[in-house]
């Protein structure tokens, strides 16, 4: 029987034109204390605009997001050579701030939107006397997915919670199934297709040496009779990559099938890469 195998590509890029540089350390104790302030904002937010905001976790300090103050050029790949890439990016420039007091007065008073911004959690800051230079960025992999074991236990239960109750892929209608077991073999095919897509910068089932899922599974070890792959792309974390694959009625169907029984999964992020972070999970019926 042939294999059945899908694949998913999602990634949002919204990159302003401005080259990253490493900050200087001449005000890097000024620059520190602007992020310990707009934090402290973040924990405990005034009315912004009118509006009451609920608490928001800190953003990271980050030396990559770090660009000179006034400069204009492009950012998208100067970030991911330096090893950020980004699902979305702001900056913004003060003048006239004397210390990071002053900077964050100016921030509040006219940007706090984007101080509590709930997509960013990242900052880079860098000041040439005066002036300051903020940016405010999200990773495409979500700093909280964790190592490879955490995000297969993560996929592990996205299964198997889409599984428990009847759902509609597409067209078809599918019953609950069982849940699924997990499998090492399968688990390492799939760790090792994501790295092999996210190192050599390509996005399909079939790899550069033309092995198809059912090729990588057996060549892991795996000795089961039916095989099938759901691939996705720029995903930050497990859930929304599994979101993306139950809104596709065909990997939805990989999902929900009564005949899988096993499965693995794992992902692999390159920061120089077209999509920053790659998904695939393998389905197995021994």
């Amino acid at each position: 029987m042939r294999p059945t195998v899908r694949r998913c590509r999602f990634i949002s890029l919204c990159l302003m034109p401005l080259l990253p540089l490493l900050a200087s350390p001449v005000h890097a104790s000024g620059e520190r204390q602007l992020v310990e302030v707009i934090n402290d904002y973040r924990a405990d937010p005034d009315r912004c605009a009118g509006r009451a905001v609920k608490p928001l976790r800190p953003l990271s300090l980050k030396s990559n997001l770090a660009l000179p103050v006034g400069y204009g050029g492009g950012l998208r790949n100067a970030l991911k050579a330096k090893g950020y890439q980004a699902v979305t990016v702001r900056t913004i420039r003060l003048v006239g701030a004397q210390d990071a007091d002053e900077a964050f007065d100016m921030l509040e008073s006219d940007y706090c939107g984007a101080l509590l911004d709930t997509q960013f959690a990242d900052i880079g800051v860098t000041r040439a006397r005066s002036e300051w230079q903020i940016v405010l960025a999200q990773p495409v992999l979500d700093g909280r997915v964790g190592d490879s074991r955490a995000a297969g236990k993560a996929l592990l239960a996205e299964v198997n919670a889409a599984r428990a109750r009847p759902r509609l892929c597409g067209r078809k209608r599918f019953a609950a199934a069982r849940p699924l077991t997990w499998n090492a073999a399968l688990g390492a095919a799939a760790q090792g297709h994501s790295k092999a897509m996210a190192y050599g910068n390509y996005f399909a089932h079939r790899d550069p040496d033309g092995d198809m899922p059912l090729d990588r599974a057996k060549a892991a070890g795996y000795r089961g009779r039916q095989i099938g792959e759901n691939i996705a792309a720029g995903q930050s974390s497990p859930n929304k990559a599994m979101a993306s694959w139950l809104a596709s009625p065909g990997h939805c169907a990989n999902l929900m099938n009564p005949m899988f029984t096993q499965v693995g999964a794992a992902y692999a992020a390159d920061s120089r890469s077209d999509e920053g972070v790659y998904w695939t999970m393998l389905f197995g019926a021994p």
